[in-house]
């Protein structure tokens, strides 16, 4: 039985978007966290102190490695089950308007935008907090970044029936707003707040035309590549001359298009993906969705 479960888990990692492999990371680390707790609480204590992020600037810099392992650290249950319910139900919708492509390094920069916004006001502001863990600053990166992408996107949530992100994204922001003025995980409150920053703040880079992940990406492809063996391919006149004629074509179509048209054309589609889901739309229509991520 365990040989199954572990084949179909690979099979999962392996065909799997990248929401399913992050949330098949982080619930594998929470077991890993939670069986060590359990078994050997006295020396798990200890351990936290190594994969939770510090305030202290001092053991940051005995540990840096914390700024990433913090992000995938959850202890309590319902902790990691939120926050991977929200990256399910977000991350979809990022990876459809933005591409899948981009998650990855959305997740990792919110979290390390959660993780400097802890750090700063647990030294600076008078906050006070012993260490950091969990994924909530990088999977709220992941909510700004739909929300200011496509505000009036609707989901359906238990008891309330169609939402729209938009109003989701603002009850976030207000709760955590809230939270930085009590007692309880101010610090924490703080950091969330850092993640919903750098998604909105990543959303009116990319209107801008400028893909502040990029360099992200081109890590993440690289060692992609070296871990599957891929050699790295040498760039030709010919590739760059038709990465150029495509782009020139894009710009044009985009001048060309009136706003509010482009408005009207995204209302259908993302009523479509609501019906069919995002794999019923054309190559055309995802353009169209790329092009008005971008204004």
């Amino acid at each position: 039985m365990m040989n199954s479960i572990i084949e179909d888990i690979k099979r999962s990692f392996d065909s799997g978007n990248m929401i399913t492999r992050l949330i098949i990371v982080n619930i594998a680390v929470f077991m890993f966290l939670a069986l060590f707790n359990a078994f050997l609480p006295s020396v798990y204590t200890s351990f936290s102190n190594w994969i939770y992020i510090p305030s202290s600037p001092i053991k940051l810099l005995t540990r840096p490695w914390t700024i990433l392992t913090h992000m995938f650290a959850h202890l309590g249950m319902w902790h990691m089950a939120f926050n991977m319910l929200i990256l399910y139900w977000f991350g979809r919708i990022v990876g459809d308007l933005l591409n899948d492509r981009r998650v990855l390094p959305l997740y990792l920069l919110g979290g390390f935008a959660g993780a400097v916004a802890y750090f700063l006001v647990t030294n600076f502001a008078g906050v006070t907090g012993g260490n950091a863990h969990g994924a909530s600053a990088a999977v709220l990166c992941i909510v700004a970044a739909a929300a200011w992408t496509s505000p009036n996107y609707t989901v359906r949530l238990l008891f309330l029936g169609d939402v729209k992100i938009k109003w989701i994204a603002a009850a976030v922001i207000f709760i955590n707003v809230l939270a930085t003025q009590g007692n309880i995980n101010t610090g924490g409150a703080w950091g969330h707040l850092g993640g919903l920053a750098f998604g909105a703040y990543y959303v009116w880079q990319l209107r801008k035309g400028s893909d502040i992940t990029e360099p992200m990406q081109d890590t993440i492809n690289w060692i992609a590549d070296k871990y599957n063996g891929i050699p790295k391919k040498g760039k030709t006149s010919l590739k760059v001359t038709h990465v150029a004629a495509k782009k020139s074509l894009i710009k044009k179509q985009r001048t060309s298009t009136n706003s509010t048209g482009l408005q009207k054309q995204v209302d259908v589609i993302l009523d479509k993906i609501k019906v069919n889901g995002y794999d019923s739309l054309t190559d055309e229509e995802k353009e169209i969705l790329f092009t008005a991520s971008k204004k």
